[in-house]
């Protein structure tokens, strides 16, 4: 048999992701990932976290993010045509947590209580002592049903002095590195 012709192991059937979305986002939780926060706009800008963040390129280096459609993030990055990434130390959960909350100020205030610099080419705020950083201009956007993929062609990158990163796993925060 060839390696094309395997089929992968599976456990009991599974009901069609449609159906069931807690447990969609239960098993897709189980996939650890980094913590970023995205971040756009010069004037008023705004961020959210995200863990939906990969590097899809190196030659062109190009990433993109995934942010839903209702979003005020996704209105910002579409208007703006750039945005920047943050990628989150192991000690900035309370960053991550600020701005996965829909609680935080949407204006001029977003950003009162956090350190950060625009970002050199687009002037996105790049969160202070992240892990590392990207600052991108907007490629394309595909579809990806209640959100949107934005590709985004890097412009710049960045690091931060952590080698600890903050990750998620299984519905709540953890740090891997420590070295």
């Amino acid at each position: 048999m060839t390696r094309a012709d395997q089929r992968p192991t599976a456990g009991p059937a599974t009901v069609p992701a449609a159906a069931n979305h807690a447990e969609l986002r239960t098993v897709m939780g189980m996939f650890a990932t980094g913590v970023t926060v995205v971040t756009s706009g010069r004037d008023l800008p705004h961020g959210m976290t995200a863990n939906a963040f990969t590097s899809v390129s190196l030659d062109p280096a190009m990433v993109l993010v995934c942010v839903k459609r209702n979003a005020v993030m996704h209105d910002t990055v579409l208007a703006q045509g750039t945005f920047a990434v943050s990628i989150l130390a192991a000690d900035q959960e309370g960053l991550a947590r600020y701005f996965a909350s829909s609680s935080r100020p949407r204006d001029e205030r977003e950003f009162e209580t956090v350190r950060c610099e625009p970002g050199p080419h687009t002037g996105a705020p790049i969160v202070a002592g992240n892990l590392a950083w990207v600052e991108c201009k907007l490629a394309a956007v595909y579809d990806g049903g209640d959100h949107s993929i934005f590709l985004g062609s890097v412009l710049a990158t960045g690091r931060g002095e952590s080698s600890d990163a903050l990750l998620f796993h299984g519905g709540r925060f953890c740090e891997v590195g420590k070295g």
